[in-house]
């Protein structure tokens, strides 16, 4: 006779377990808090270094096509290759990490920044020198502004593949919640690799909305713009109703 299976979801080793969360919850908010900050220190930095390159390349541009190559070539190499690129210099440490992840964002950023830049209508940046901007100050007050919607894009998607490279970094014990899928999957432990994907799912999604948020508020100008053409569309249908043939009037 077969003994009937044990009550405790842990015991059962579900995937599903909520006395994993209740029992596990320090060392989930501890992981989870780490895994942010990692993403947040490593993205703030890839960005610092990705807009003066963009604005260097913008400047001169014989340098596109080096900063566009040497990024993309940065972006191509595996993660471990990476790490084990940079262990000389930063050793095991968080540092390690967020170098490593802000030189894999390099390439988004400054390809969506100088997307942008190019992007700016010429009808623009000759009213601003009609209106005595100076270089400077027709970068910073018009070309920048109308390029955010291409580089918050490439800030985005960055932030998201962040989100999930940052679990690489168990390997030398800085992966956030990549310590406990890792360990989870040493251990087949089903209810921590789950919770753990999960909540990676989660912190990607959440970072998502929030610089999908920044975007709209840094860019007033495209929700008036968009109410204008639907209120143009609606006053068109209207009037194609109106003037249609055989209407009574």
């Amino acid at each position: 006779m077969t003994a009937p299976p044990p009550d405790d979801c842990l015991a059962r080793n579900d995937w599903i377990c909520g006395d994993y969360l209740s029992t596990r919850r320090q060392i989930l908010l501890d992981a989870t808090g780490q895994h942010i900050q990692l993403t947040v220190i490593s993205v703030a930095l890839g960005l610092v270094i990705a807009v003066p390159l963009a604005l260097l390349a913008r400047r001169r541009r014989w340098t596109v096509g080096p900063v566009l190559g040497i990024t993309t070539v940065i972006y191509t190499i595996p993660s471990l290759a990476m790490f084990s690129l940079l262990l000389p210099v930063y050793g095991l440490s968080a540092t390690l990490v967020v170098v490593g992840l802000a030189l894999y964002s390099l390439t988004l950023l400054v390809r969506n920044i100088l997307a942008g830049l190019d992007g700016v209508p010429a009808e623009a940046k000759e009213a601003a020198r009609g209106m005595g901007y100076g270089p400077m100050r027709q970068l910073l007050t018009v070309e920048l502004p109308l390029a955010v919607p291409a580089a918050m894009a490439g800030l985005r998607i960055a932030t998201v593949s962040a989100v999930a490279l940052t679990t690489v970094g168990a390997i030398v014990g800085y992966g956030g919640l990549g310590n406990l899928i890792y360990a989870g999957m040493n251990s087949f432990f089903k209810a921590q690799v789950l919770t753990a994907s999960v909540l990676c799912v989660i912190i990607a999604i959440v970072f998502d909305l929030l610089l999908l948020g920044a975007e709209r508020l840094l860019t007033p100008w495209r929700r008036a713009g968009r109410r204008t053409r639907v209120r143009n569309r609606a006053t068109a249908g209207v009037k194609r109703l109106v003037t249609a043939p055989g209407r009574r009037t």
